[in-house]
């Protein structure tokens, strides 16, 4: 199982083995490939808009009832994004933060 984790403390293998013990934590750690984003990266910030925006331009509140028909319906709205050129506008500033 691949994990996209940042790098707080708590994702960790010692915070399963304070939790489910020395053994069952390791094994369960085994079980992931753990992926770090960048300490001062804002790139999964990013990756959440798209997903937002795939969520309410492409998907909205419908059920889709297939894998494949969701496959079909992401591909299009994706061609048509790139396609468009729609870009991120990131409009949270320091003085906002």
């Amino acid at each position: 199982m691949h994990l996209v984790l940042d790098n707080l403390s708590t994702h960790s293998s010692h915070a399963l083995e304070v939790r489910y013990g020395v053994r069952a934590g390791r094994r369960l750690w085994r079980r992931f490939t753990p992926h770090y984003t960048p300490v001062h990266g804002s790139w999964l910030n990013q990756a959440e808009v798209e997903i937002s925006l795939l969520s309410r331009q492409c998907l909205g509140k419908r059920r889709i009832p297939t894998l494949d028909r969701l496959r079909g319906e992401t591909q299009a709205w994706q061609k048509w994004a790139n396609r468009h050129r729609i870009r991120i506008r990131w409009r949270f500033t320091v003085p906002k933060a």
